[in-house]
């Protein structure tokens, strides 16, 4: 219990912290004096209680963070943090369940923008700020946010931060401090998604719209003000403003700060995973747009590229915004679009999935093991951009390729199992641990996850929580050799 102390320290400076995330809805729902004022006044009261007293009773045991207590923290946080956060919308939704406030703000917070709640227009407006904040903020993740506040309070957290971290590499340094590195990340961050606000304004969306539809697009949440989505404006503007800042949001954002401390462009040619990714979705989205139109699904092939380019780079990115039911379309298009959300974005990016670093490794180690065939005794090292790869590296991408292959096939037998049928089992399972957002029939564009059972719904959350965690974060747990003194 002693080693455990310690970690419940720093849980509640984060659950402390995260608290104070409520006062911006809090103060929109008094300046707009809507109906969710009091039920954030209470949530508040009682975040910022609980994280306080939990820091009170463990504050003699702070201590540096080792590897295995930034694991335990890490999904602690993860699993704790969206409690937190269902309270407002418990408090002032009438009729919805533990269950549902749950997973929306699981999703939220794991930007997966897989929704549960309709009558999404009508909802007080601070709800939907809240929605939508919790998509930006577990974007670049309120880990990472906390490391850059905690050493100020005499915690370090570099263990954390690498244990939050998304991505197969993540001992590279930005900046010298820990702390350091996530400011500057999320500064960067910031700064992006300000500019994407103004973009959405300029493109015709409220400013209110703007700010949640921003939030939602750099944290790839896909969560919308509107029932229909970004379909609601239909506006090709603004679907290319969302596709533009989709793409830069699935980039690594490591790349988007060395690009602007060195003040050049020439850092995303040297990215391993930018070129690949940028020509797999512009090849995906012409292709896609071709086969619909071919098969009758719209009159011209600019319409069709249109809506396959906008639903395509969403699905791929792992956003989740939709503009049309895209689940009406011949299966081959959303099956590919799945199957994009798998590899596309980039590690260090807000999505989610393999990842394309991790995919690039894949293809390039399976053709060194048919070169192999012919021949068997050559040294045949992978190289990214002409560096090589360690084998260990190697070796850890096919271990986490292998769970998360064996994860999809299971947890969608569980669903299949629980009565869902195959196709909306598949396809939730990949949206939710690719943090995708949407999947198909039962779960599709059109409808949403309101109508599974508890018990799906609880997978599906499982679901989002292993892929936000990236799977080895959560596995980790359940291994001898942690809980081993």
């Amino acid at each position: 219990m002693r080693r455990v102390l310690p970690i419940l320290h720093v849980l509640g400076l984060v659950i402390l912290i995260f608290a104070f995330t409520m006062l911006l809805p809090l103060a929109v729902s008094f300046i707009w004096q809507d109906a969710a004022l009091y039920a954030f006044g209470k949530a508040f009261l009682i975040t910022v209680s609980s994280g306080f007293f939990i820091w009170l009773f463990t504050r003699h045991m702070k201590r540096e963070l080792q590897t295995r207590d930034g694991f335990l923290l890490v999904v602690l946080v993860w699993a704790a943090l969206p409690a937190f956060a269902a309270l407002p919308l418990l408090y002032s939704i009438p009729g919805l369940s533990f269950t549902d406030a749950y997973f929306e703000t699981m999703s939220g917070l794991s930007t997966t923008g897989a929704t549960v709640l309709a009558g999404l227009d009508a909802l007080p407006p601070s709800i939907n700020l809240w929605r939508h904040f919790l998509n930006w903020l577990g974007g670049m993740g309120i880990i990472v946010l906390a490391v850059a506040i905690l050493p100020l309070l005499g915690i370090g957290g570099r263990q954390l931060f690498k244990a939050e971290t998304p991505g197969p590499m993540k001992d590279s340094k930005l900046t010298p401090r820990i702390a350091d590195t996530a400011k500057s990340l999320w500064l960067v961050y910031a700064a992006i998604t300000l500019a994407c606000i103004v973009a959405l304004k300029v493109a015709g969306m409220s400013w209110f719209d703007a700010v949640c539809h921003a939030f939602a697009a750099m944290g790839l949440g896909g969560f919308s003000t509107h029932d229909a989505s970004v379909g609601y404006f239909n506006s090709p503007a603004i679907e290319a403003v969302l596709i533009f800042f989709m793409l830069v949001a699935a980039m690594n954002f490591a790349t988007h700060f060395l690009a602007y401390r060195d003040r050049s462009l020439r850092v995303y040619r040297t990215d391993p995973e930018v070129f690949p990714m940028l020509a797999l979705v512009l090849i995906s989205c012409i292709g896609v747009a071709l086969y619909i139109w071919q098969a009758g699904t719209y009159p011209s092939y600019w319409t069709a590229l249109r809506h396959v380019s906008f639903n395509l780079v969403s699905l791929a990115t792992d956003c989740g915004f939709a503009s049309v039911d895209f689940n009406l379309w011949p299966i081959f298009a959303p099956l590919w679009m799945l199957f994009l959300s798998c590899v596309t974005v980039s590690s260090g990016s807000t999505g989610g999935g393999i990842k394309m670093i991790r995919s690039l490794l894949m293809v390039k180690q399976g053709q060194r093991e048919l070169q192999r065939q012919i021949h068997p005794t050559a040294v045949l090292p992978i190289k990214l951009q002409g560096i090589p790869v360690s084998n260990q590296v190697v070796f850890a991408v096919q271990v986490f390729v292998m769970l998360y292959v064996s994860s999809i096939i299971v947890l969608t037998l569980i669903l299949v199992a629980s009565g869902l049928d195959f196709i909306s089992a598949f396809s939730a399972i990949i949206a939710c641990i690719n943090n995708a957002g949407p999947g198909l029939n039962k779960v599709g564009p059109a409808t949403n996850f309101g109508g599974l059972t508890d018990f799906q719904t609880w997978v599906c959350t499982f679901a989002m929580l292993l892929g936000r965690l990236e799977l080895m974060t959560l596995f980790v747990l359940f291994t001898r050799t942690f809980w081993r003194a």
